[in-house]
């Protein structure tokens, strides 16, 4: 199934509403600056005013990508009296303008103008709340940072509120070879995509051209800030919690690559707040998977009914938090279900305990440039093969030290490594990982977490090494709530290397672990109790009719050439193709990952990402196909890109950019 399809298996659809639902498919909005904006509206029949208006804010074009899954959630907003928006962002759909960047202060600016703009209809009450995950979550966060008035609470789901340590470009201050061209690919071919003539009319060729020939590969810039500069500090929340003064709802899992960030909101935010966190993927937790899903969007009406007010003073609040304690599960590259219990966060106390105290040794580390081949991706969408595999090989290729669970530990929160290291060379990162092996000797990652050893004392201001002497770090794991059972034991795996969550270090780096002035503390609940989420069953509205053309698939696999001892990490997803009858809009994509590295040569790390794209309607027939490649010497970092757009089979496009970037600390 592609990452934008929707399995309405798992949703209950009412087809009995209190309102009726009329659809507007395409309305311009336009901006201070005279740009217009292309919005889809579900509004409910019968209201003059109606109840407040959720606002969904994106580029991933409303007309095909997301359309399947805005259909059943925001009809079903405008089903319970509200009115809901979904507006793609300036220079993708059917916008007008250029996109500039992810999270460029041009889509703050154009939101604020959206929200100025719907406080100013006839139909509004003057309440507006942001949704969105991923990018919607982000952007949400975002704008609550403005503050415009009308902006009443958001909804934030699978976001951070740190766009350096916590994204898909650096973390710890390690590039990511996984995810840093990866995703600038997935937005390098879906910035081509041409708006329809059906809504922009015959200017739309023009608009192709203009965006395939002015979007910029938002991988040069990315690579261009290797540390935590002004250019991350931009739409990072963190920076200034009380910049947001509106109600949030937070939501992510386990599986998703944002988990983190749940924890820090619902400790540094000072507003009324409520965070979820279930066993799911990068996903909305009415689909996603591992299962057990929540009923999502009986959560979102109950959130927005209680704070679209103009005296939030007068609401009657607690704040919650609730996560999901899954059970010990033997190793799979999918789970469709995860037992576990759900738990109080604030009713529980939560304990810790050093896991390394018993050691007192100082120990070298192997340094394998292919470990990490099966770590599964950093931020699983749900697709078959998506999470780690059996880490029985990771942890032979790394250095590895384990603990007996004499009784059942239920870890719940932030891990942390506290350790004394020292490295042969100037420039080293260090990888740590946890895994649970269970009595047949399968072995099921717990967690893990990475440190760019520059980056010890500042990401913004990483600094050389000493060689060959101790320094002190601490290394943070992603959040995790995992029981492992009495009779397993933990493993505990270090190692300088871990392709391609991490990229290459320059050389092959020797680190020296002191593990007598180490500490790894692990956060735990004993004897908690189990309770019930409110919404155990999702409900959704009746979805869009969608012929599927093409069926998805997906296939990864680990590959060594034998006669060049090169290791390759082939990842290939077709998305299938769709054919949505109500606008006559067919679309699809096909995304092509392969992943180098040379056992014996950090230097020849190598990443290329390739995208075939397609979108047609009664009007227009055409495909984009994309290439980028990102490989490295001792200096640099060289980037291309390339794409070709096609209209009606003929090739009418066709441009290269290429980019050196010096290396920095990275």
């Amino acid at each position: 199934m592609g990452v934008f399809d929707v399995d309405y298996n798992k949703v209950n659809e009412i087809e009995d509403l209190p309102y009726d639902v009329e659809i507007t498919n395409h309305s311009w909005i336009e901006t201070s600056d005279g740009t217009k904006l292309s919005a889809k509206f579900w509004q409910p029949k019968g209201l003059e005013v109606t109840r407040g208006t959720v606002l969904e804010f994106l580029p991933y074009r409303k007309d095909d990508f997301t359309a399947l899954r805005d259909e059943i959630r925001h009809k079903y907003f405008a089903g319970n009296g509200f009115t809901a928006m979904r507006v793609d962002i300036r220079g993708t759909g059917d916008s007008e303008g250029i996109i500039e960047d992810e999270y460029h202060i041009s889509e703050q600016d154009d939101a604020i103008d959206i929200i100025s703009w719907i406080e100013n209809q006839s139909w509004s009450n003057g309440s507006v709340g942001m949704i969105g995950k991923s990018w919607g979550g982000f952007n949400g966060l975002q704008v609550a940072a403005r503050q415009p008035k009308a902006l009443k609470t958001i909804i934030s789901l699978c976001s951070t509120d740190d766009r350096y340590t916590d994204d898909v470009h650096y973390r710890g201050g390690v590039m990511m070879a996984s995810d840093m061209l990866w995703w600038a690919s997935t937005m390098f071919a879906y910035n081509a995509r041409p708006p329809f003539p059906q809504f922009v009319g015959d200017r739309w060729y023009d608009m192709w051209i203009d965006r395939m020939e002015n979007t910029p590969p938002f991988v040069e810039e990315w690579v261009s800030h290797q540390r935590r500069d002004e250019f991350w500090k931009h739409g990072s929340v963190g920076e200034n919690y009380d910049d947001i003064q509106i109600p949030v709802l937070t939501m992510s899992g386990w599986a998703d690559g944002y988990t983190d960030a749940v924890y820090r909101m619902m400790d540094n935010l000072n507003v009324p707040k409520k965070g979820i966190i279930g066993p799911w993927a990068h996903e909305f937790p009415d689909l996603a998977i591992p299962g057990p899903q929540i009923g999502y969007l009986q959560e979102c009406v109950d959130w927005f009914s209680k704070w679209f007010t103009d005296d939030q003073s007068a609401v009657e609040h607690e704040d919650e938090f609730h996560i999901y304690i899954q059970d010990s599960v033997e190793p799979s590259t999918s789970y469709e279900y995860r037992a576990g219990n759900w738990i109080d966060v604030y009713a529980e106390k939560f304990e810790s305990v050093d896991i390394l105290s018993h050691f007192h040794d100082e120990i070298k580390l192997a340094n394998n440039q292919h470990h990490g081949l099966y770590s599964g991706v950093y931020c699983p969408f749900g697709q078959e093969g998506d999470l780690a595999a059996d880490q029985t090989i990771d942890n032979a290729l790394a250095t590895t030290i384990s603990v007996d669970a004499a009784e059942e530990l239920s870890i719940a929160g932030q891990a942390k490594l506290n350790v004394r290291v020292k490295s042969s060379h100037d420039e080293a990162n260090l990888h740590v990982r946890l895994t649970d092996v269970h009595p047949n000797g399968k072995r099921t990652l717990i967690t893990k977490g990475q440190l760019n050893l520059n980056h010890v004392n500042s990401h913004e201001h990483p600094e050389k090494l000493p060689i060959d002497e101790y320094i002190d770090a601490e290394i943070q794991f992603d959040v995790i709530g995992y029981t492992v059972p009495k009779g397993h034991s933990i493993e505990i795996s270090f190692a300088p290397s871990y392709w391609p969550l991490m990229w290459a270090s320059k050389d092959k780096v020797e680190l020296t672990v002191d593990l007598n002035n180490s500490s790894l503390d692990l956060p735990y609940v004993e004897n908690y109790t189990p309770v019930e989420m409110k919404y155990k069953t999702a409900e959704m509205a009746t979805p869009l009719e969608k012929e599927i053309i093409e069926e998805g698939y997906r296939t990864r696999n680990v590959i060594n050439d034998l006669t060049t001892n090169n290791w390759i990490l082939d990842d290939y997803s077709n998305e299938g193709q769709r054919f949505l009858p109500h606008l006559g809009i067919t679309y699809g994509a096909e995304n092509h990952n392969i992943y180098t590295i040379n056992n014996d040569n950090p230097l020849s790390a190598s990443v290329q990402c390739d995208w075939t794209v397609v979108v047609e309607d009664a009007d227009i027939k055409t495909e984009m196909k994309t290439e980028s490649i990102m490989t490295c010497d001792y200096e640099n970092f060289y980037l291309v890109n390339r794409l070709i757009g096609y209209k009606d089979g003929k090739e009418v496009f066709n441009k290269e950019w290429k980019k050196t970037v010096k290396r920095d600390f990275n």
